[in-house]
């Protein structure tokens, strides 16, 4: 398998005139982490959703190397979970990938991964996107004190979840979308379709690499 990915990332800089000082402009920029196993829609809408409420200038998506949660057997190599992100991505200007975890290897802590990507853009400021759910475990978290000097977290919810935490936290509420890769998963092992739970792309390339499923099955068989 092919260790490479043709993929760039956009920085973006803002000159001064050659007589001035050289400053760069603060950029917004939000980071959504994620095994992305596969990348669905849900995942596009929470990006495009924190985008547009609070005015960010660009989303990366970032495919770790190694999930650090209890579906390690079921993730498939992080290089074809980081091809289907650029699938899905495609066609939308304001989001882009981040590889630093996957050309990294191995389980990485988001505290030393924002502090090497704050090292390298330093006029970025940072917006660190995690689900609802998961801002409850926080407290957890590798040097989350330390992390949070580096980053500003938002917190993704649906119409009705409370919205508590002991940390600074901007809340984006999202459509209530009960899409999830498992159950995508699960779909594909069982010959059910994903038709609109999946970018067009991102199932054309399941189906091309025969991932998740056995050589019977149809991404876009339609349900009975």
């Amino acid at each position: 398998m092919a260790q490479t990915l043709d993929m760039k990332i956009e920085h973006t800089f803002t000159q001064t005139q050659p007589s001035q000082a050289f400053v760069q402009e603060k950029k917004k920029i939000g980071i959504l982490g994620g095994t992305f196993n596969p990348p669905h829609m849900g995942h596009l809408v929470i990006a495009e959703q924190v985008a547009d409420q609070l005015g960010l200038d660009k989303v990366y998506f970032m495919p770790n190397a190694k999930p650090p949660h209890v579906d390690l057997k079921a993730a498939i190599d992080p290089w074809h979970r980081a091809r289907m992100v650029k699938a899905a991505i495609q066609g939308n200007s304001r989001f882009g990938i981040e590889l630093l975890e996957v050309q990294r290897g191995g389980k990485s802590y988001s505290y030393n991964t924002m502090l090497q990507l704050k090292l390298e853009h330093p006029n970025y400021e940072y917006y660190f996107i995690v689900g609802g759910d998961e801002v409850a475990y926080l407290p957890t978290w590798y040097r989350i004190d330390d992390l949070l000097k580096l980053v500003t977290f938002v917190g993704v919810n649906r119409p009705g979840q409370p919205r508590q935490s002991n940390y600074p936290i901007e809340w984006v509420e999202i459509p209530d979308l009960a899409v999830s890769s498992t159950d995508i998963r699960q779909r594909l092992a069982t010959n059910r379709s994903v038709r609109y739970l999946l970018p067009d792309l991102v199932a054309a390339y399941i189906l091309e690499n025969g991932l998740y499923q056995d050589e019977r099955n149809d991404l876009h068989r339609p349900l009975l």
